[in-house]
This record gives C-alpha cells, structure tokens and sequence, in this order.
C-alpha cells in the first residue's frame, strides 16, 4: 500500500504531468471576443453617427432646395402676375421682361435637378435675388407709367372736356355769326329797299318841234316829234350821294316796249327791256330834280303811251301819255 502511494506522488516518476493551457487560451479568445464585439459596437455607433450626419446633411439640404424653391415660387408668382394682368408690355418693357423670364428657366432648371450642389443651389439663390430685384424694378417701371398714363388720361379727358366746350362755343359763335349775318343781310335789304328812290310830280308831254326848231306841246299824235319826261327824285336821307342809275320803260300804245335792247333785272318782275337809261347825280337827302327826252322814229300812235320809272330794280313811278287822233286841221 505504502509502494503505491509512492509511486503517484513521488518524486521519481519517469512521466511528468503536462502544464493544462486551457484558460489561458480561454482568456485569450474571450479578450478577442471581447474586443470584436467592442469594435462591432463602436464601428456601429460610428456608422450611426455618419448616417444621423448625413441624414441631417440631407435634412438641411432639402430645407435649403425648399426654402430657395419657396421663395423662386414667390418671385415667379409675382412676375407671372404680369401675364395674368393682360399687361401689354411693348418696346424696352418687353425686352426686360424677357429677361426675367429667361432668368426663371435657368432657376427653374436647377430647381428641378434631384442632385443639384450646394454650389448650384447657391447660384440659384443668387438668380433668385437678381430675379426679384428686376422684377420689382419692372413693376415699378410699370407704376411709373400707369401714373404718367392716367396723368395723361386725365389731361386728355380736360384737353376732351375744353374741346368739346371750344366746339360749343364755336357753335355758338357761328350760330350768332350766322343769325348776326342773317339780321345784317335783312338790315342791309331794308337799307337796301329803303335806300331806293322815289319818283313824283311826273310829267310826260308830247313836243311838236318846227323846221326853225320852235318847239310847241301838242296832243295829236301824227303832231308830235318826241316825247319830254319829267320827275322829282325826292329827297331820301339813307340813299347815299353819288351816281343813280334811272331807267325808264316807255310802252305804246299797242303793248310794245320801245327799246334799242337793253335790259335790267327788276326785283320783281326779273328782266325786263329799257327804253332809255337816265344816269343822275344823286345828293343825299335833297330832291332833284330830272328831265329828257326821246325820240322814236316811227311816226307816234293813237292812244296811252305808258312811262315807268324804275331805281334799284324797283318801280318808282309812273304815268300815262294820251295821243290823241286829231282833226282834219289840228
């Protein structure tokens, strides 16, 4: 019992017992474990904090495209505001406002880019900044000459009101230019009228006139050689002085006017053929007084020869003058 006690405990046993490495190789993969998984954790956690970096990167980046989109929406409305006034742009306007809406395509252009840069949406900003100020500067222009239009609308509507009161009183000045024409054409007929002379104390004798020139009034028609006409002008003091035109108008007895052809216009009667045409020195307001004679070459008729006077196309006078047949010895 004692020898084999000895001989596992002893000393002197040929076969040593190996050295057990189990822990430390236990150890060592458990520290391995340990640390993969503190890397995976840590990797981890850093991959969380990239993604929560690029999601807030995005997150400001889609703020920044909205925020931009915003306000070129507000800039757009308001020039489109231009259109859906019907606003008529002509001329430098038109030219203008083609810029603007060339700089909206651009910005509309980068807008719609799903990756535009941080540069892109910068210099979109900045268009949007320079399509604001060109449009309010276009606006503006527009204010502008809406005022000067309804300025002008408002001078033209005075020019309109002073013209149509011109036009009125043009009207009115004609009217009584006209009625003024129309009572100073009546005054001067009444002048006129007025102004024509009157014939009196009428005298018609027929003159017998011998071979020794003795002249003898008679009444006997085969007696008489001419014919002596005399009257009063009488006195007239709107007639002006100067020479007046008497004709008279010497009619037989069997309806003939004797006349070498001339003729005056009669107020009345229109043409009529003179006998003889007696031209006087006329003095305003006194009466004058006028005689002639006339001859014809045929031998005088029996019966009434008829004298009219006539001045200023109006009769004036008038007589008769009775031939007479006559005796065997008058």
């Amino acid at each position: 019992m004692s020898y084999n006690e000895t001989s596992r405990t002893g000393t002197n046993n040929p076969y040593p017992q190996q050295k057990d490495n189990r822990k430390l190789i236990y150890g060592i993969l458990i520290a391995a474990l340990i640390g993969t998984w503190g890397y995976i954790i840590y990797d981890k956690s850093q991959s969380r904090e990239t993604v929560a970096q690029l999601q807030t990167k995005i997150v400001n980046v889609d703020s920044a495209r909205n925020a931009i989109q915003q306000e070129f929406m507000t800039v757009s409305a308001k020039a489109d505001s231009l259109t859906e006034n019907n606003i008529q742009l002509k001329g430098n306007l038109a030219d203008k406002n083609s810029a603007i809406q060339k700089l909206k395509s651009n910005i509309g252009g980068i807008l719609k880019k799903k990756n535009a840069t941080d540069s892109e949406l910068a210099h979109a900003k900045q268009m949007i900044g320079e399509l604001n100020g060109k449009v309010d500067g276009l606006f503006a222009e527009i204010d502008k000459l809406k005022g000067e239009n309804q300025q002008l609308t408002s001078s033209n509507q005075q020019l309109s009101t002073e013209k149509t009161q011109l036009t009125s009183d043009k009207q009115n000045l004609e009217q009584n230019l006209s009625s003024t024409k129309t009572e100073k054409k009546q005054l001067e007929e009444k002048v006129d009228v007025a102004s024509t002379l009157h014939a009196s104390s009428i005298g018609i004798a027929a003159i017998k006139v011998s071979n020794g020139g003795k002249e003898k009034e008679t009444t006997t028609a085969k007696r008489a050689n001419l014919m002596r006409i005399s009257f009063n002008l009488d006195e007239n003091r709107i007639t002006p002085s100067g020479t007046k035109d008497i004709y008279v108008i010497v009619t037989r007895p069997d309806g003939k006017v004797i006349t070498e052809g001339g003729s005056f216009t009669a107020r009345e009667e229109g043409d009529k053929a003179f006998t003889s045409k007696v031209s006087v020195n006329y003095e305003q307001g006194k009466q004058v007084p006028v005689n002639f004679d006339w001859r014809q070459p045929e031998k005088y008729l029996e019966g009434d020869y008829k004298i009219e006077i006539y001045n200023n196309g109006f009769k004036i006078g008038q007589g008769v003058k009775t031939l007479k047949k006559g005796g065997l010895f008058s």
